[in-house]
């Protein structure tokens, strides 16, 4: 028997204004569109807001990183390397591009539970920062 699948506006409820172990806070935002989506930012994060949309199979958080015109010139090989170098040892996010921007991501099975969500959020704003560091050279 599957368990029940959470939706965009109960996730939103659950994280609206909740705060993590670590004292991370959440304020979440429906964004509508196509495809809908929540928008969740993080305290002393706000500038790299999460957005995570739910479909039958999934729950796919993404956290925007950089656009293609950001890259210093002669630097874009450099950059890709150490993408595919950070992907492993990243915990449970990678990179991807969508048209020119750059992203860093974690999906979940549709039917995980709140905590595994929460986990999923406060893993991924610590991973954009790490990734922002770690290839700050690079960018512009």
């Amino acid at each position: 028997m599957s368990k029940k699948k959470m939706t965009l506006p109960e996730l939103a409820t659950a994280l609206n204004g909740l705060e993590t172990e670590d004292g991370l806070s959440f304020h979440a935002e429906m964004i509508e569109g196509e495809v809908p989506a929540l928008q969740v930012s993080v305290s002393d994060r706000e500038e790299f807001p999460i957005y995570i949309t739910i479909d039958d199979s999934q729950i796919l958080a993404v956290s925007y990183l950089w656009k293609e015109s950001e890259i210093k010139p002669g630097a874009r090989e450099a950059l890709l390397d150490a993408l595919l170098t950070l992907n492993i040892p990243m915990p449970l996010s990678a990179f991807s591009k969508l048209g020119s921007q750059y992203v860093i991501f974690g999906a979940l099975s549709s039917e995980s539970d709140l905590k595994d969500v929460i986990h999923e959020v406060d893993v991924l704003s610590d991973n954009t920062l790490e990734a922002l560091e770690s290839v700050s050279e690079f960018l512009e």
